[in-house]
């Protein structure tokens, strides 16, 4: 599980925002599995609405440029981001994201689960992303602009909003490497070599980790 800050940013951010709040918003139920529809009592831009393509090609062009982003999700395949909406009393149950989602006219694995945060958080109350494992629960509920990426098989919830509006977007991501603590590894390593980098330049000991950076990736990958 790991928060990126500033994954989108300024003007971006904010024509995100705009673009969204005039879209068409339609009943969260109506996009859920049979289970997941019995917890789901939120709101979701129509896929088809025109603002909410123009926000998702933002952010798209958002993760690309973001290194953390890539780094740490080694995304083989994103699903198009779309966007809920939580209004007060609305909240989304305890459940689990379904493995496999069509990507046009494919499927994607869904490896990893992502919320973008696009509301500030002190302009509402509850509305926390609560995601369960081995270790207890993980409370998120961040900046404007913030990522939070955990793995898709985790079982979560939104709390109930008991005052305001929270909106943001969500997408799914299959990575090139399946497993969590595989990619978790080269998370660190590949975060080693940059600070190193960042001090030594270009050096042997840089060349050699790189080495062992996409030696494992070589082994882990499924492309």
């Amino acid at each position: 599980m790991l928060h990126i800050p500033e994954v989108l940013t300024g003007a971006a951010l904010a024509r995100v925002i705009a673009l969204i709040a005039g879209g068409r918003w339609v009943d969260g139920a109506a996009t859920a599995g049979h289970l997941s529809a019995k917890v789901k009592r939120n709101q979701q831009l129509a896929e088809d609405d025109p603002a909410g393509l123009e926000a998702s090609s933002l952010i798209f062009d958002a993760l690309a440029a973001h290194p953390v982003f890539a780094s740490s999700a080694l995304a083989a395949k994103i699903s198009p981001p779309l966007f809920n909406r939580y209004d007060v009393g609305e909240t989304y149950g305890p459940h689990i994201d379904g493995a496999i989602r069509p990507l046009g006219s494919h499927r994607m694995r869904t490896d990893l689960s992502a919320t973008l945060f696009l509301s500030d958080p002190g302009s509402y109350e509850g509305g926390e992303l609560r995601i369960a494992d081995v270790a207890g629960e993980h409370i998120a509920k961040f900046a404007a602009g913030d990522l939070f990426l955990y793995p898709s098989g985790a079982i979560h919830h939104v709390a109930p909003v008991r005052k305001g509006t929270r909106m943001a977007s969500f997408f799914w991501v299959q990575s090139l490497v399946r497993e969590d603590a595989c990619r978790r590894i080269l998370f660190d390593l590949d975060s080693t070599i940059q600070s190193i980098a960042s001090d030594d330049g270009q050096s042997a000991h840089v060349l050699q980790l790189t080495a062992v950076y996409h030696n494992l990736l070589r082994l882990w990958s499924d492309v």
